[in-house]
Formats: C-alpha cells, structure tokens, sequence
C-alpha cells in the first residue's frame, strides 16, 4: 500500500512546465541582479579631479568586463534552458530536480564572478569560474538527454531539433573551455618571464631610490633632521 502511494506521488510531482519556467526566471533575474551588487563606484575621498576619476575608472574595468562576460553567460543559458521548455509538452519529478541542480549552478555565479574579479590574475580563481560555467553546460546537457529519453517532448517538434540542441551546447562549452585554457597559458607565460628576468625589475630599484631626493631625506629617518653642510669656506678663512 505504501509503495502505491509513493509510485503514485511521484507520477504527480513536477508536472508543471509553466511553474517550472517560473521558477527559473526569478533565479536568473536574482543571479543577474546579483552581479552587479559587486561594482563599487570610485571613492570620493581619492577623486579631486577628472584625472582622478578617469584613472579610478580605468581600474574597475576588470570587474566592469567580469560583470558583462557572466551577465552574457547567464543570458546564453537562460536563452538554452528557455529552449528546451518549449519543446517540452510535460515535465514530471526527476526532471524538476535536475533543473533546480541547474538552477543551484545558476545562484553561485555571483560567487564565481566575485572571485575572480578580486583575484582575476590567480589561476585558481579562473579554475573556479570555469567550473561553474562547466557544471552549468553539463547539467543542462543532462537535462534535455534526460527530456529526450523519457519522451517529454512535444510531438510536433522537429527532427534534427534534438540534435541541434545538443551539439548547441557542446560547441558552447568547448569555446569556453578554450577561453579558460588560453587565460592560464597566458598567467603561465607573464610567470615565467618575470621569473627568468627578476633583476629587470630589481636592479632599477637602488639606482632610483638612490636618485631621488625625497627618498634621500627618508633614509634618515621620519624624525630625524638631515645633518648640515659643513661650510668649508669659513675653514678656509679661518
């Protein structure tokens, strides 16, 4: 008797498509909202100038191009989940929790975002952002072989849809994986040539600080006073 009630609760859970689509577009809209809480404006105590605010500026450009690179993401794949509930003529209780995985990949881009705009030059953070961006890819692709195998589809969708949806996102992920692999190659390589050559940016240092005169009266100390010159003209008159 127990196991009819569960087989028979099971064919009834998650067989809203429409609430299902709503649920993930107030994800998105909260995930893409999200992001752009992590954009600070430039402090007014350090502003006292266009100059200053220009160069201010300049400096949030990798959280400004952070931001619109996950903002697009989030819409390709809001565009692709979109996608295939369309195509679905009904849902049931497995594919709902599979798109809510989906969804739960969806919520810590924010997170992934906000890491590597503070940590854009680590390769753990890349790492990190691009596993989102992969579990993102990869659940969604479960989630139409899933659609496709338990026959949810519409019958009037056409033949070759399946297949473009698929072979949509694979090509998607793979110029992805392609982007992060060329964003590591390039951290290696600025490594290495700061590595192979550190007296380029250290043999310089001695000679300016030396140069320089405000360094110069720092060498004595904040609190003391720079000795006197010695007026040897008075020696010699003396």
């Amino acid at each position: 008797m127990r196991t009819d009630v569960n087989t028979s609760y099971n064919r009834l859970a998650g067989q809203s498509v429409e609430r299902l689509a709503a649920l993930s577009d107030g994800v998105f809209a909260v995930a893409m909202t999200l992001l752009v809480l992590d954009l600070h404006g430039p402090a007014t105590e350090v502003v006292h100038s266009e100059y200053d605010l220009w160069h201010a500026l300049v400096a949030l450009s990798p959280r400004l191009l952070t931001y619109l690179m996950s903002f697009l993401t989030l819409g390709i794949f809001w565009v692709g989940q979109q996608t295939q509930l369309n195509h679905l003529a009904r849902s049931d209780r497995h594919l709902t929790w599979i798109h809510i995985a989906f969804l739960f990949a969806v919520t810590i881009t924010p997170f992934s975002t906000m890491l590597l705009a503070e940590f854009i030059r680590y390769r753990l953070a890349l790492l990190v952002y691009w596993i989102n961006v992969l579990l993102l890819g990869a659940v969604l692709y479960a989630t139409w072989g899933y659609t496709v195998r338990a026959r949810l589809v519409k019958d009037d969708i056409a033949a070759d849809a399946p297949a473009a949806i698929c072979r949509r996102i694979v090509i998607g992920q793979a110029l992805y994986a392609l982007g992060a692999s060329l964003c590591v190659f390039n951290t290696l390589l600025e490594h290495r040539v700061y590595r192979s050559r550190p007296n380029q940016f250290c043999d310089c240092a001695p000679v300016s600080f030396a140069l320089s005169p405000l360094n110069t009266r720092r060498s004595y100390g904040s609190n003391r006073r720079i000795p006197p010159r010695r007026d040897t003209r008075g020696r010699n008159r003396m």
